[in-house]
């Protein structure tokens, strides 16, 4: 560290410490005016050279922007000279015509000579490239001969084909007929070149790595060629002809481009490819053996860092390219044995192999970034999870069995359902999955590990969905049928319904059961995904359930079809609502009977929904209502439901369901000048549905359309007054489909 300054009266003090020092300050105050002057002299020295030094380099400056200025006015004096030669030379015209005819006659004649000449050069180069080509690990003696010949050959008959793109048709074909034996040895020049790049690391080891710079040498060559073809295309793309024609070799944009850089790559790619393959091929009867002698991959890794990296310019970074291609081929095998049906020793080998692999490309020094992505996207866990597959195996071949069993009872109807203990209909589905279900759970608990138990459990909710799936297609497809050819299918669909909603609710019970036995047995990481599988297979359970419970009472409404479309038409006047209420009474008996009381509380909780919104459309959609007998049978009608579903569900609970009747018949009853009153109770509760109310106006037979255009006038006025909004939670009469104008037209 540096020491702090010293004040001056500090260094006066280390002088004068005691009376007898005083005697020295004649001497001191000398020595001190004598480093004074030393310091002043070399001051004075060291500003008179930076002076100096500022002098001449501002001299300098002010003498190359001279020079500058100088050049640059020679540039503009050339540029104005070389604008227009005519100005300068008189007889310009005549020496460019001459010196094109002189350049015409010497290119016609080199082309004669080269195509006098170009049989013989292809015939030693055909014969250098069978010789070199016979051994592909050979020495490759000719390579760059060859490459040279063919090169200039090449850009002869690149030259000559653009010279000749105004001569005739037919000369244009003779030419092109006299480059067909070039064009094909090219070709083949081309697959030599390929096939060297496809055998590097053999040509190495058989001692040739001078065969390798000279086909890097070849690729770099025609690179740059391919980058400056390609600069000029652009050149004369957008520069103007003129501009363009300035380029002599913009002659040779006939060039085809090589990219011999990405074909050596493509093709180094490919080769690996290959020797996996064939490795695997030799060992493809014994999977673990071809893990066991993989070894010969790290071989030719460190050959490769050894002796093929020196042979490649640095930017081709040409081990990180080995390295990955290696490990996506090997990837591509691994995914091979991985998704194969073997046995599971294969797959905890491939789990402990994928371990060792990591360790020793680690003790190789490769960076992890080459190896992305790992081996099975990283995902080796799934081998064991494919090896628990093995446990839930059978499983799915049991449920699959199981729900085949249980559709074609399902869909035959051949017999009645059974009946259980407590005289409910029941299948014996639930009772056999979940004694399989539970066998698969009771195997994997004795492994010890929560992840195997969270697997199965896992799997044991895609089986339990996709007998839920297919169960719900089920339903579907026999109420289609019964619906569409009532006739042509098999009776006893409701008891089969009501036996199959039992079933998904003890089904449900199975797995609650099932949850709760699990829960303790596992840490919070595994108990979460345990609890949300089994929450997700109760739910979708219950979903069953409550298709099957939809569809007991669209088979009600079904059969009530001819009696719903007769409602507010004549017919109704007559009392069509008791003709409703004894077909679901004489459903519900069965109901009653044999369906499990939890699915039959929501079962008429939804069949009243679903009357009074059958009822609600048919009253918004009506023709004219005679008053006031319309109104009393409203009142009738809100009767016979009460009287009937009281005996089902509690009377507070209907009246609460029915409550919505009982407002719409207060506005069916009320005068012209009092609707607005009963309008309001009911926009409280179930908002504006001013569509819905319109055309109940217009349906009622005591007013006329202005007494319509009134009421609605003042009910409009209210909303806006009370700025009435539809409420937080939607009502039933959000279910209400009010058809238009034209539709109520037509059915008037």
């Amino acid at each position: 560290m540096a020491a702090p300054p010293i004040s001056a009266a500090q260094a006066v003090g280390e002088y004068l410490q005691s009376p007898d020092d005083l005697v020295k300050i004649s001497a001191f105050r000398k020595k001190l005016e004598k480093e004074k002057a030393s310091i002043d002299a070399r001051l004075k020295n060291g500003v008179r050279e930076q002076l100096h030094a500022t002098r001449e380099g501002l001299r300098k400056l002010l003498g190359t922007r001279d020079n500058v200025q100088s050049v640059k006015d020679e540039m503009l004096a050339i540029e104005k000279a070389c604008d227009d030669p005519n100005i300068k030379v008189p007889t310009f015209d005549q020496i460019s015509r001459v010196s094109m005819v002189h350049r015409n006659f010497e290119s016609t004649e080199e082309m004669v000579n080269n195509l006098l000449e170009m049989e013989t050069k292809l015939n030693d180069i055909e014969r250098m490239l069978a010789s070199d080509s016979k051994d592909i690990l050979g020495p490759a003696p000719s390579l760059l001969i060859i490459h040279l010949q063919l090169k200039q050959l090449e850009n002869f008959r690149n030259q000559t084909m653009h010279q000749a793109k105004k001569a005739k048709q037919s000369s244009q074909q003779t030419l092109a007929r006299a480059f067909e034996r070039l064009n094909g040895v090219i070709a083949a020049f081309d697959e030599y070149i390929i096939e060297l790049a496809g055998n590097i690391l053999n040509l190495v080891r058989a001692g040739h790595p001078d065969v390798v710079v000279k086909l890097i040498k070849i690729a770099e060559v025609e690179g740059r060629e391919d980058e400056k073809a390609v600069a000029l295309r652009f050149v004369k793309k957008a520069a103007k002809v003129d501009a363009a024609l300035k380029f002599k070799s913009m002659q040779a944009n006939a060039r085809v481009l090589k990219h011999y850089r990405s074909k050596i790559t493509k093709a180094i790619t490919e080769s690996i490819q290959a020797k996996f393959e064939e490795a695997y091929k030799r060992d493809e009867q014994d999977p673990t053996g071809f893990l066991q002698n993989l070894t010969w991959m790290y071989q030719d890794l460190i050959r490769i860092e050894k002796d093929v990296v020196p042979c490649f310019p640095p930017d081709y970074d040409i081990y990180s390219l080995y390295i990955r291609e290696y490990h996506k081929a090997l990837n591509v095998i691994v995914k091979r044995l991985a998704t194969s049906k073997t046995d599971a020793n294969l797959l905890l080998n491939l789990f402990d192999w994928l371990k060792e692999y990591k360790e020793n490309m680690k003790e190789l020094n490769i960076p992890m970034e080459l190896l992305d992505p790992p081996l099975l996207d990283g995902k080796e866990q799934n081998l064991i999870e494919d090896y628990l597959q093995l446990i839930v195996q059978k499983l799915d071949e049991w449920s699959n069995n199981l729900i085949k069993t249980e559709i074609a009872e399902f869909t035959k109807r051949e017999n009645p359902p059974e009946v259980d203990s407590d005289g409910l209909y029941e299948t014996q589905g639930a009772v056999i999955l979940f004694q399989m279900v539970n066998q698969q759970i009771d195997l994997a608990t004795e492994s010890g590990q929560g992840a195997i138990l969270a697997r199965v459990v896992g799997e044991t909710n895609r089986v339990m969905r996709g007998l839920q799936e297919k169960w719900v297609k089920t339903i579907e497809g026999e109420f289609k049928k019964q619906t569409e050819k009532p006739d042509e299918v098999a009776g006893g669909l409701v008891e089969y319904c009501i036996a199959l909603a039992n079933d998904q609710i003890k089904s449900a019970d199975y797995a609650e059961a099932l949850l709760a036995r699990l829960e303790p047995l596992v840490s919070e990481k595994y108990r979460v995904p345990i609890n949300e599988r089994l929450n997700d297979a109760i739910d979708g359970y219950l979903d069953v359930a409550k298709k099957c419970t939809q569809t007991l009472i669209d088979i009600i409404f079904n059969d009530l079809k001819p009696a719903t479309k007769s409602l507010f038409g004549q017919p109704w006047y007559d009392g069509t609502m008791q003709q409703i209420v004894e077909t679901i009474r004489d459903y519900m008996s069965d109901y009653q009977t044999f369906l499990n009381p939890s699915l039959l509380e929501l079962l008429v909780e939804d069949l009243l929904d679903a009357l009074l919104i059958t009822y609600l459309n048919a009253l918004a959609n009506s023709p004219k209502l005679r008053m006031p007998a319309a109104s009393r049978r409203v009142q009738e009608d809100i009767n016979e439901i009460r009287l009937f579903f009281t005996t089902l569900k509690p009377a507070k609970e209907i009246e609460e369901s029915l409550e919505v009747l009982e407002m719409i018949l207060a506005l069916l009853e009320a005068s012209k000048d009092i609707v607005f009153l009963s309008y309001w109770s009911f926009a409280k509760v179930h908002g504006p549905n001013l569509a819905f109310v319109e055309g109940l106006m217009k349906s009622r037979g005591d007013f006329d359309r202005a007494a319509v255009s009134d009421v609605m006038e003042s009910i409009k006025r209210k909303v806006k007054d009370e700025n009435i909004q539809d409420p937080p939670e939607p009502t039933i009469m959000k279910k209400v489909a009010v058809q238009n104008a034209f539709s109520r037209f037509l059915r008037t």
